[in-house]
């Protein structure tokens, strides 16, 4: 049997990959950073070829580096689980999940419950960072993610078609100079998504109105904050209609009566050989149900 090099060394390796930094992998791993370098010196070694490039305060991935994360990382999560179970004595189907917070908070945690009891060995670990498309594979077994199109290399099921509305708050429609007109964005700050860049540019196209510019735009990469932003009467909020009639909020209304077909969708996606394990086919298949629902 060929001899493989030590399971920390791997450890570290994904750790380091992953965080793309050797001092938040150490504290992660609760070593000092000289040790978990010596750990990734060491994997080098045995492979013969380093696998990162070293940069003044990060390291990242060289190719071989990718190549080698995209064939283990999924290999070190799989044992991570059978070791939980051996020692629990419970079966544990762990879904490493990547989802907006917004998506997160309004479409799924209302129904977790229901997921619990009808998938008791299915848990969950949320991540809500950015750019989760790109990481299936790579600490992910599945992503919830907003998008145009998905990576074509990915099995993607689209969750859902919108509409973008204009939200802003409702004391906009109060007092002597009402917003009624699309025209009068140009006297406010437009809300723009960073993953939706855009709605803007789609709802202007469709009012007919493209040479309208509103008095700024500032970008934000939360739903959530860009909802309570509009509220607090700081811009108008470009987002679906979706996260307007799930955020339930008094002091928020639709503005302007402008059907617009939003450029974007919430897909779910995996890598396609992760739809053969359970916890992926079962929470995609409940999730599918329950959207429709």
């Amino acid at each position: 049997m060929r001899r493989l090099p030590p399971l920390t060394a791997i450890e570290a390796f994904i750790q380091v990959a992953r965080t793309g930094s050797v001092k938040a992998a150490a504290q992660e791993l609760a070593l000092s950073a000289p040790a978990l370098s010596r750990r990734i010196q060491a994997l080098e070694r045995f492979i013969g070829k380093p696998l990162f490039e070293r940069r003044h305060q990060a390291v990242a991935l060289n190719s071989d580096g990718e190549r080698l994360l995209q064939q283990i990382a999924p290999v070190l999560d799989r044992l991570t689980d059978a070791v939980e179970y051996m020692t629990s004595g419970v079966e544990v189907l762990r879904l490493r999940l990547g989802v907006l917070p917004l998506f997160a908070s309004q479409r799924i945690f209302p129904h977790l419950g229901d997921l619990r009891a009808r998938y008791p060995q299915i848990h969950l670990d949320i991540d809500t960072a950015g750019h989760n498309m790109a990481r299936v594979g790579d600490g992910l077994d599945a992503a919830i993610a907003l998008a145009r199109d998905p990576d074509p290399s990915l099995y993607a099921k689209r969750l859902d078609t919108n509409n973008v509305y204009v939200i802003g708050a409702r004391t906009l429609l109060e007092g002597p100079d009402p917003v009624t007109r699309p025209e009068q964005i140009e006297k406010l700050t437009a809300l723009i998504h960073r993953d939706m860049p855009d709605t803007f540019s789609a709802w202007r196209h469709a009012a007919g109105l493209d040479e309208l510019e509103p008095l700024a735009i500032d970008h934000f990469d939360s739903g959530a904050l860009m909802l309570e932003a509009a509220a607090q009467g700081l811009g108008i909020a470009f987002m679906h209609e979706s996260h307007f009639d799930e955020a339930h909020d008094p002091r928020l209304v639709k503005l302007f009566d402008i059907e617009v077909a939003s450029p974007y969708s919430y897909w779910f996606v995996c890598r396609p050989r992760a739809m053969q394990l359970r916890q992926v086919k079962w929470f995609h298949d409940w999730l599918v149900e329950v959207l429709k629902a």
